[in-house]
């Protein structure tokens, strides 16, 4: 099976259900669910962070990262979670950077909640529509004004960058990527399996 790599950026004061919810969707995806527990999910997931050092989300959940910038390996899908930390991130040359290098190499850039903006700063989102949590929304527009920002709707997608709006939208998130790569039937499947509604309705929530 040629598994997709998803790296997932993670950073201290990250929210954690920005990334622990598309990571449980990509790790509970199969391609054959009779054999859930015999064949691993077509994708492959890892964290990535600035250091090998323990990070501290928002609710204090203390997670180990697999890779630093220094030595994560290639991938395809580039995910970057938001929350209270993307602040102090926005300030993080190095950061900023390494995302920007590393989305263009990857097939697709996705965000949940305040990771838009990492990756506004980064200047993936200039002259395209994106979005990101409710209450953050005025403060895109503010940065980045060359980013058409989306009030209404759960997902954006935009050719290889999708963003997304606060929390458990990313869960939202991941399942359209199941779909974009692997059909809508393995999405639903996948959804089904963790008794998640499948997002038909991709209205903003709030």
């Amino acid at each position: 099976m040629n598994r997709k790599r998803v790296s997932i950026l993670v950073f201290p004061e990250v929210e954690i259900l920005d990334f622990t919810g598309p990571y449980e969707v990509f790790s509970a995806t199969r391609l054959n669910p009779a054999r859930r527990r015999e064949e691993p999910s077509p994708f492959e997931v890892f964290l990535v962070a600035e250091t090998g050092d323990t990070i501290t989300t928002t609710g204090g959940l203390k997670v180990v990262p697999d890779y630093t910038l220094d030595d994560c390996p290639s991938f395809d899908i580039l995910l970057v979670p938001g929350g209270w930390g993307t602040r102090r991130e926005l300030g993080n040359d190095r950061l900023i950077k390494w995302i920007s290098d590393r989305a263009a190499k990857a097939e697709t850039v996705a965000s949940v909640c305040t990771g838009a903006i990492l990756l506004g700063r980064a200047g993936l989102l200039d002259g395209r529509r994106a979005t990101t949590h409710w209450g953050s929304l005025n403060w895109m527009r503010e940065l980045f004004p060359k980013v058409t920002v989306e009030d209404n709707l759960h997902v954006i997608e935009e050719g290889r960058i999708i963003t997304s709006a606060g929390i458990s939208a990313g869960i939202d998130m991941a399942l359209r990527l199941v779909m974009r790569y692997f059909g809508e039937a393995v999405a639903r499947e996948t959804a089904r399996y963790m008794e998640y509604r499948f997002p038909d309705d991709n209205s903003r929530r709030v």
